[in-house]
């Protein structure tokens, strides 16, 4: 079983970074993370400072045990989807779509709500 410096060691990895992106992520310093990662013993506000920069799932961290990273829940999903419609081209058809409903009002909303019902009633 792993222990939870090299679960840390595992995430920094698995996330892609540096350790010194990581390590300024949560306000701290490249060599503190290092050893960390050889020898050290986070801190209870460390472990809850990665758990929530990051998505981590706490018992997988302290415990090695589940999965490394929280499902995202609806909210989380269509923040991420937003922020990818932003770096989209406004040629793009996401961006264009986005853009035609951001100026529906309220009557076209529900003409488009009927239209969706009608399509998956069709499916099933």
């Amino acid at each position: 079983m792993s222990t939870i410096n090299e679960r840390i060691g595992e995430l920094v990895d698995s996330l892609g970074m540096t350790k010194t992106a990581f390590a300024d992520s949560l306000k701290v310093s490249q060599q503190y993370i290092s050893k960390l990662i050889k020898t050290g013993n986070p801190s209870e506000l460390l472990v809850d400072d990665i758990c929530e920069k990051f998505n981590v799932c706490e018992d997988w961290l302290r415990n090695g045990e589940g999965e490394m990273f929280k499902k995202p829940n609806r909210q989380q999903e269509i923040a991420s989807m937003t922020a990818m419609l932003f770096k989209e081209e406004e040629t793009s058809f996401k961006y264009r779509l986005i853009a035609a409903l951001s100026k529906m009002d309220e009557d076209e909303w529900k003409i488009l709500e009927r239209l969706a019902k009608d399509i998956t009633e069709k499916k099933d």
